[in-house]
């Protein structure tokens, strides 16, 4: 799975291309988190309505709103069939103004699937869990320090 993430607001833009491998369940998981991360560094939800869990050995923010969770479930439970389908190539967050629709910020996500492991989905791959573990703490710590260039 590669995912190349790219920002954007107004003339800046930074591209990044990072590889993961791993699971369906864990690179739902991944991009629950990556969403949830993006939703409140760009304060698009408030502060409050978001909660405090460890993980990938980093302290992460969720949403502890309820109409939130439900739709961002619905969100990743489609996304999780798509990716163990192989049928997912791409997956684009975009933050637009309220006022002026104008697209504030693109985060693409770029998914490769190792033909491998559809085929064989239940044998194991090479990639141990604590690469892809490394691999998301870089993405989530990119997500966060990105903030700062917007």
């Amino acid at each position: 799975l590669n995912l190349r993430k790219t920002m954007s607001r107004q003339a800046q833009a930074t591209k990044n291309t990072i590889t993961l491998k791993g699971s369906t369940e864990i690179v739902t998981e991944f991009f629950g988190y990556s969403i949830n991360s993006i939703l409140y560094q760009r304060g698009i939800y408030p502060p409050e309505s978001f909660s405090r869990v460890s993980k990938y050995g980093l302290q992460m923010l969720v949403t502890s709103d309820n109409g939130l969770q439900k739709y961002l479930q619905q969100v990743l439970t489609q996304l999780s069939e798509w990716l163990y389908a192989g049928s997912v190539q791409k997956l684009v967050l975009v933050v637009t103004s309220l006022e002026t629709q104008t697209v504030l910020e693109r985060w693409n996500f770029d998914i490769e699937t190792d033909g491998s492991s559809l085929e064989k989905p239940d044998q194991e791959h090479e990639k141990s869990e604590k690469d892809i573990m490394n691999e998301i703490q870089a993405i989530i710590r990119q997500i966060t320090a990105s903030v700062t260039f917007l």
